[in-house]
C-alpha cells in the first residue's frame, strides 16, 4: 500500500510503500486536505503527532461495496491508498456526488453546521459574516447560513475569491481591510484568527457573537471580558476533533442532518483542486499559500 509520509517538521510529504492497515478499511478514492495538516507539517498544531506521520483525517472511497465518506481511525492516515476507519464515523456518499466532493464534505460542513445551529443558533433574517469565504469551511458556512435563512456577507483575500463568495450566495464581499465600518452583523464565522478576529468584534450587533474556528493568520488576540460585557456580545469556540471525543453522539446526530441535506442537494461541496497522491507536498503548499478555493483533495 502506498501512503504519503511526513518524516520531519517542515519537510516534504513523500510517497512510500507500507503495510496494509488492519480492521474496516476504505479503498481511498479521494482524501481531503485541511489546514490542520499544514499546521502539523509546520510543527504548529496544538496536539502534534509523533513523526513519521501520514496526514489526512477524512476520506471518500469504497467500503464493502458502499460509496462512503469517513473520518479515519486515529489522528491521521488519510493520504494513502487504503485506511482504517471507525464504522461509527462512516456516512454514505450520495449517488449524485463524486468522491472528490465526498472528501470535501464531512469535516468542513460539520465545522460550519454545528456552531451555527448549536451555538450561534442562527435565525431567519439575521446577518452572518463569513471570513475566508472561498475556502473549505468558508464556502460551507455560506451555504449553511443561507439554508438557515440568514443574509450572508463575506471576506476573502482577492477579487476572484470575493466573486466566488458571491457565486456561493454572499450578498456582499470585502477584502480583509475593508469590512470594518462597512458591515454590521449578528454572527461571525472566523477560521482566520489574528487581527481579523479582533476586528470582527467591532462589527457585531448587540447580542451578536463570533465563532472562533481556527488561526490560519496567527494566534487569536486576547479579549478582555469587560469588552464582551460592555458590548453585549459573545465569543464561541468550536473544535470538532475535541467535540468528537467529548460528545460523539451529538456530532453523529449533526452528521446525519448534513448528510440528508446533501442528499437533497441543499449543499454542494466546493472542490478547488485535485492532485495525485505523489503531489501531496505541492497540495499542502497550495493550501498554505491560500491560492486555492474550496477544498484541495488528493487522489491516490
Amino acid at each position: 500500500m502506498r501512503a504519503a509520509v511526513l518524516h520531519e517538521v517542515g519537510g516534504d510529504v513523500g510517497v512510500e510503500d507500507g503495510a496494509d492497515p488492519a480492521g474496516p478499511t476504505v479503498e481511498v478514492r479521494a482524501a481531503g486536505l485541511n489546514f490542520a495538516d499544514v499546521l502539523i507539517r509546520r510543527g504548529r498544531y496544538p496536539q502534534m503527532p509523533e513523526l513519521p506521520f501520514v496526514p489526512g483525517s477524512e476520506v471518500a472511497g469504497e467500503l464493502d461495496g458502499r460509496r462512503v465518506v469517513a473520518f479515519v481511525r486515529g489522528s491521521g492516515g488519510g493520504y494513502a491508498e487504503r485506511v482504517t476507519v471507525d464504522p461509527a464515523w462512516v456516512v454514505d456518499l450520495p449517488d449524485h456526488a463524486s468522491f472528490a466532493e465526498g472528501a470535501a464534505f464531512l469535516l468542513t460542513y460539520l465545522t460550519a453546521w454545528m456552531p451555527l445551529t448549536r451555538q450561534a443558533r442562527v435565525r431567519e433574517g439575521q446577518t452572518v459574516l463569513v471570513h475566508a469565504a472561498a475556502g473549505g469551511v468558508g464556502s460551507a458556512a455560506i451555504q449553511v447560513a443561507r439554508h438557515l435563512g440568514a443574509r450572508v456577507v463575506a471576506t476573502a483575500g482577492s477579487p476572484e475569491k470575493q466573486q466566488t463568495a458571491r457565486d456561493l450566495g454572499a450578498e456582499e464581499a470585502y477584502g480583509y481591510d475593508e469590512f470594518v465600518g462597512g458591515v454590521r452583523v449578528d454572527h461571525v464565522v472566523d477560521p482566520v484568527g489574528g487581527r481579523i478576529f479582533a476586528d470582527s468584534l467591532k462589527v457585531l450587533n448587540p447580542l451578536g457573537g463570533i465563532v472562533a474556528l481556527g488561526f490560519a493568520a496567527g494566534p487569536w488576540e486576547q479579549v478582555n471580558p469587560q469588552l464582551l460585557v460592555g458590548r453585549n456580545i459573545a465569543v464561541h469556540g468550536f473544535y470538532l476533533g475535541r467535540l468528537m471525543q467529548l460528545a460523539p453522539e451529538l456530532v453523529r446526530e449533526a452528521a446525519a442532518e448534513i448528510a440528508e441535506l446533501w442528499r437533497q442537494r441543499v449543499f454542494e461541496p466546493l472542490v478547488g483542486a485535485e492532485l495525485p497522491l505523489e503531489q501531496a507536498t505541492e497540495a499542502l503548499d497550495l493550501l498554505e499559500s491560500r491560492q486555492s478555493v474550496g477544498k484541495v483533495v488528493l487522489v491516490p
